[in-house]
This record gives structure tokens, C-alpha cells and sequence, in this order.
């Protein structure tokens, strides 16, 4: 211990104004955590112990068994992408939804919900179905906030149905069962979806100009439009149902949705060596980034451990005259508010190591609590000023202002309120599938 005795709570609020402080300058939110995680764990215990974490945990990282469920789902995804699959995805909604009114919308929030199976980012969701669909509601003459704000909106849904890198990444840094967060995140993604056509539909019946009918398919059309991605609609199904019924873990699923999608796009002619080594490149780029995050995550969570910052947090609001649903709704205002200036995944890594031991000691269950939370960090992903996700739509759709977009996405987050109350009164809706995996 230093001469100067300083309490360890003290160090940890220390070392979160320095971890903010490099943030602000710029520096990667990995590398700042590590830096961070290393100077404290060195004051508070000694150098050998922080020479020791900060020598093992890079390897103990990249060799954990249970981590290869990322780079496996990222493949998964961008082989996809690459091969075009994902534009049939898009098809097959537009046929079935286009000929309503705000039907072409609703289709590229269906298709959002079809990308977001076979993709872990919200942030590629968007992109890729605004390149799609960003284009033919342009044809049809919709309102430019309707179909920008509808885009940025359904590309959050990748954040909650699996795979998603939000629910990994707390599965993680929490040592909670992903296969369990992945079959919780299904309904409540399904029901996003659905709360945004729902959204669409009352918009367009309230003024019909914001989102005129498309063309109409007969059913046969409809139905021969599974025939572009009917195998993909089948792996999807395959990967979370095996999931659920206890057929793969989470790295196993990871595993044969890759290998499915490399298959599936090679039986259909769609992938070749130049496709495929950019996916593969784009997996390796994004496995290295969120490698190095989490590898700076867990040194600092060893840290926040050691000052005793989230136990005594635990016990001063277990201590206030709220009921534990109360104590929870001020904890999502958090996020709604560290929304407005965060990223998605600094808002995981930073606030789960704080949050986590006090939600548990309110009897709140681990699986519901994840589901909420990148529930709240989707919403921080269309909120101002940040709203990384309608910055994405901007840059795919220039000729839109992004003060235009984020006026689109207004109805989308009253639209959210409405399904976060759901999760928060209503637990079944999340835990009814993880429940079905423990029998």
C-alpha cells in the first residue's frame, strides 16, 4: 500500500475520471481500460500482481473456448453480406408486406429482424438494409424521415435477437450462460419488431402520404420468394433452435452457422475467393477490436473489484426506502441518459462491473437484466446527440439531414418506452425460453 493511505472506493472514482479523461482525448476505450485497470490494480495491491493480470489476461482471453462464439457469428454474418444473401432477406419481407400502406417501411423492419439473425452489430443491420431499402422507398416517394428514421430504428433489433455482440459481451463480462441470454433475447427482438410495424402502420393511417402502398404479389410470388433464401431461413432456425433445445452450445452454434453459411452461399454460386477473403479479413478486423476491448475490460473490472465500488454501491441502495422495481427504472434513466453521449459497447463494459452486483442483491434475475440493458444501450443508439446508428444512415443517405433522421426515429423510441415497459412489468417475455433450456 502507498504511504499516503487513500480509501480503495477513492482510487476507483480516481480512476474513473482518468478513464474518462483518456476517452475524451481520444484514446481506444480498450486501451484506456487496460491502462487504467494496470495503474490501479499496481497502487492498490502491488506490481507483480498487475504485471501478472495484465501478462495473462490477453492469453486467457483469446483461448477461451466459450470467446469463439464471436468471431464464429461475425464469419456467419459477413459471409452473408458478401454473398447477397442479405438482400434476399429483404425480398422475401417486401413481397409479403410492401402493397400496404408504410408496407415498404414495415418490410425493411422485417428485413432488419431477418438481418439481425445472422449478424451480431446493429450498427452493420442498419447499414445493410438501408443500402437495400433506403433506394426503393425512395421509388415509392416516402417521407424522408419515415424511411431514414424507420432504417436506424430497425437496425437496433441486431443488438437483441441472436447472435448479438451486446448479449456476448455481457455474457462475458458477467460469466453468464450466452445460450441462456440468446433464447431470452428472441421474443423481445420479435416483439420490437413488431412494436415498430405497429408504429409505421398507425403513422401511415394517420397521414397516408408518409408511406404510399407498393406494388402488390400474388401468393404464389410470396411464396416462391423463400426460394431465394429458404436455406438461410432454415440455418437461422436451426442455430436458435438448437440453441434452445440444448442441441449446440453458443460456440458450437456459432460453428455450424458459419460453416452453413459459407455452404449455402457456394452451393448457390453467390461466394468466391475474393468474397470470401474479405469476409474473412472483416471478421479478423472485428475479432481483433472487440478482443482488445474485452482484454481492457477485464483488467479494469479486476480493478473495480479490488476498490469494493460496486458492493458498497450494492449496499447504500439497498439501503434506500425504494422498492427494488424503482431502484431498476432509475438505473435504466442511466443508460437513457449516457445514451445521448456513449457508444453501445462503452456503456456495457463501463457500467455492467458497477451495475451487475447491485441488481443481483435486488433478486433480479441475471438473464432479465441483460435483455433490459442492451435493450436501453439499443435506444442510446438512436438517441442525440450520439445516435451512432442514425450517423450510419447520414452517411448512406446524404441527402438527408441528420436533424431529419433523428425526427424520423421520434415515434421509434415512444415506441420503445412502450416495449421496455413491457420487459420491465412483464418478465415472462424474457424468461419464458431461457426457462425451457433449464428443464
Amino acid at each position: 500500500m502507498s504511504p499516503v493511505e487513500v480509501s480503495p472506493v477513492v482510487v476507483g472514482l480516481i480512476g474513473f475520471v482518468a478513464l474518462f479523461s483518456l476517452l475524451a482525448f481520444g484514446l481506444p476505450i480498450g486501451v484506456g481500460m487496460a491502462i487504467v485497470g494496470f495503474g490501479g490494480l499496481w497502487y492498490l495491491i502491488s506490481q507483480g500482481a498487475a504485471i501478472a493480470k495484465f501478462g495473462l489476461m490477453p492469453f486467457d482471453t483469446v483461448c477461451n473456448w466459450d470467446l469463439g462464439v464471436l468471431p464464429l457469428f461475425l464469419l456467419m454474418a459477413h459471409v452473408i453480406f458478401a454473398s447477397g444473401i442479405s438482400k434476399d432477406l429483404y425480398n422475401v419481407a417486401a413481397k409479403w408486406l410492401g402493397h400496404q400502406r408504410g408496407g415498404v417501411a414495415m418490410a425493411t423492419v422485417g428485413g432488419c429482424a431477418g438481418f439481425a439473425a445472422v449478424s451480431a452489430s446493429s450498427l452493420a443491420t442498419a447499414v445493410t438494409m438501408g443500402l437495400v431499402a433506403l433506394p426503393e422507398m425512395k421509388k415509392y416517394k416516402y417521407d424522408p424521415a419515415l424511411s431514414t428514421g424507420c432504417v436506424a430504428a430497425g437496425g437496433t433489433i441486431g443488438q437483441l435477437i441472436p447472435p448479438s455482440a451486446g448479449l456476448i459481451t455481457y455474457g462475458i463480462i458477467t460469466e453468464t450462460s450466452i445460450g441462456r441470454l440468446f433464447a431470452g433475447g428472441i421474443v423481445p427482438g420479435i416483439l420490437e419488431a413488431i412494436f415498430y410495424m405497429v408504429t409505421i402502420y398507425i403513422l401511415c393511417r394517420w397521414k397516408p402520404s408518409l408511406g404510399p402502398r407498393g406494388p402488390s404479389f400474388s401468393f404464389r410470388e410470396k411464396v416462391a420468394s423463400f426460394a431465394s433464401c429458404g436455406e438461410i431461413i432454415g440455418l437461422i432456425i436451426l442455430v436458435l433452435g438448437g440453441l434452445i433445445v440444448g442441441w449446440f452450445t453458443p460456440t458450437e452454434a456459432g460453428a455450424v452457422g458459419a460453416f452453413g453459411a459459407i455452404f449455402f452461399s457456394l452451393l448457390r454460386r453467390r461466394l468466391n475467393w475474393e468474397k470470401f477473403k474479405h469476409a474473412l479479413t472483416e471478421t479478423m478486423k472485428t475479432t481483433g477490436m472487440l478482443y482488445g476491448i474485452l482484454i481492457g475490460a477485464f483488467i479494469f473490472k479486476y480493478f473495480l473489484a479490488v476498490t469494493t465500488i460496486p458492493f458498497v454501491l450494492a449496499d447504500f441502495v439497498g439501503g434506500l426506502p425504494l422498492p427494488p422495481l424503482v431502484i431498476m427504472v432509475l438505473v435504466m434513466l442511466v443508460y437513457i441518459f449516457l445514451g445521448c453521449v456513449m457508444d453501445a459497447l462503452t456503456m456495457i463494459l463501463l457500467t455492467i462491473p458497477v451495475f451487475f452486483p447491485l441488481v443481483l442483491s435486488l433478486g433480479f434475475d441475471a438473464i432479465w437484466f441483460g435483455i433490459i440493458i442492451v435493450r436501453m444501450v439499443e435506444i442510446g443508439l438512436i438517441t442525440p446527440p450520439i445516435g451512432m446508428n442514425v450517423y450510419a444512415i447520414s452517411g448512406i443517405a446524404p441527402d438527408v439531414p441528420v436533424t431529419t433522421i433523428f425526427k424520423g426515429v421520434i415515434p421509434f423510441l415512444i415506441a420503445d418506452m412502450f416495449h421496455v415497459a413491457l420487459l420491465l412489468f412483464v418478465p415472462a417475455v424474457v424468461l419464458f425460453l431461457p426457462g425451457i433450456m433449464m428443464q
